[in-house]
């Protein structure tokens, strides 16, 4: 499969289609954005100075929501595209916000074919 889809809240929110070559310069964004996340990120309350590549995604996944909620597509964009690339197995993720912070899960199976879109996903790239 090749597209991504976003699921915020239980709503399908976004589809990335991983077919449309990314360019070389938002190849070299997503580079951009490891090395600054090489430097340590934030997790929650927890500091990670040298994250691991499920650490970095849990971290793209939360600054995806933020973005979601904010409606900022060109941060939609690029970060479905850095989970789509770092993580090319990945075919859905899912955020749920909680009052103790928000839950986050990377689902690398085909999506069932039963399942039924409330509302359309907005498509980037």
């Amino acid at each position: 499969m090749s597209k991504l889809i976003v699921v915020f809240n239980g709503t399908p929110e976004l589809e990335y289609d991983r077919s449309k070559p990314l360019e070389a310069q938002q190849l070299l964004y997503l580079d951009k954005m490891d090395e600054k996340m090489s430097a340590g990120i934030s997790i929650g309350d927890q500091q990670v100075d040298n994250p691991d590549d499920n650490q970095r995604s849990q971290f793209v996944a939360a600054n995806l929501a933020h973005a979601i909620k904010t409606n900022h597509e060109a941060s939609m964009a690029s970060l479905c595209a850095y989970l789509a690339t770092r993580m090319p197995d990945i075919q859905q993720v899912t955020i749920d916000e909680r009052n103790d912070g928000m839950e986050i899960d990377f689902n690398f199976e085909p999506a069932n074919n039963d399942v039924v879109l409330v509302a359309p996903p907005t498509k980037l790239n």
